[in-house]
């Protein structure tokens, strides 16, 4: 009986205890919300009055879009040479790190073997000429010989190759024939020749406007694909839509016809993956066109 009172006993047996029952009752929620106040008044905020407004955070927002997966370049600015790991990294890796299109995989020996008993000048020239799938300079024909020929040593030296890379300080990268116009002197001006006098004035004919350039058919757009832009669009390598995927390709056909032109013509690298120019083909603008017509026209 003496144990069941016990039980039913309350902790608070003074005033002072009832005092500071109550007291704590009310302190410890005040605490609790002073404490998560200040939590959330401490968090970085964005907007007017904070950091939001600084120069840098305004860039950042108002950045083009059309900056991603581009690098604007000075054209008169000398070419620097890349070392072959570099370009590995840039522009070989997109298909030899996961051996797309049957590139063999960096540093995986036995695929390499039989490309290195070939020899380096011949492994050079198939990578700076092109080779079954394998594009001309790996798909960017901005790339120097001498730079493709440094990522080929590096490749092949990852799977027990001993090849040297050309040194990059020898080798004098081609100057473009815009550059050496602009270096060459000027000519003398030649004086005018003055005309005759004519006896009446004749009326120009009036020019018949110029015909617009004809579209390619939808075959040329068919042979390139087959030629060079299967490679990729077949399969899905690098990121590139599948040929005739409809949900792959409709954002793509969403953005418009000179948005596709100027991505495949000029090239272009995202998040998903990477375009070269013309896919890595010596054709014509026109040419590459007809084959994003082609495609497209394919998975509507």
């Amino acid at each position: 009986m003496s144990d069941a009172h016990h039980e039913h006993e309350s902790a608070i047996k003074t005033p002072k205890q009832l005092i500071a029952a109550i007291a704590a009752g009310f302190l410890v929620p005040i605490i609790c919300i002073v404490l998560l106040v200040q939590y959330v008044a401490n968090d970085k905020k964005i907007g007017a009055g904070s950091g939001g407004e600084s120069p840098e955070a305004v860039a950042a927002r108002i950045k083009p879009v059309a900056d991603e997966g581009f690098t604007l370049k000075d054209v008169n600015a000398p070419k620097q040479l890349q070392a072959g790991a570099d370009v590995y990294k840039a522009v070989c890796a997109a298909c030899h790190a996961t051996g797309a299109a049957g590139a063999p995989k960096t540093g995986d020996a036995g695929a390499w073997s039989a490309r290195i008993a070939q020899g380096y000048n011949t492994l050079v020239t198939h990578a700076v000429n092109g080779i079954r799938a394998m594009p001309a300079k790996g798909g960017n024909p901005d790339l120097d010989e001498a730079e493709v020929a440094g990522a080929v040593a590096f490749m092949a030296n990852q799977a027990g190759a001993k090849f040297k890379e050309p040194d990059l300080k020898a080798a004098k990268p081609a100057e473009a024939p815009a550059a050496e116009a602009a270096n060459a002197p000027a000519a003398a001006p030649v004086a005018a020749p003055v005309a005759a006098p004519v006896a009446a004035p004749v009326a120009a004919p009036v020019a018949a406007p110029a015909a617009a350039p004809a579209k390619l058919s939808a075959d040329a757009g068919k042979k390139l694909y087959e030629a060079t832009c299967q490679a990729c669009h077949s399969a899905g390598i690098a990121g590139a839509p599948k040929f005739g995927d409809k949900t792959a390709w409709a954002a793509r056909i969403k953005q418009g016809p000179s948005v596709l032109y100027e991505h495949a013509i000029k090239g272009f690298q995202g998040k998903a993956g990477m375009m070269p120019a013309k896919g890595g083909s010596t054709a014509s603008d026109d040419e590459v066109k007809a084959a994003v017509d082609y495609m497209a026209a394919a998975a509507k």
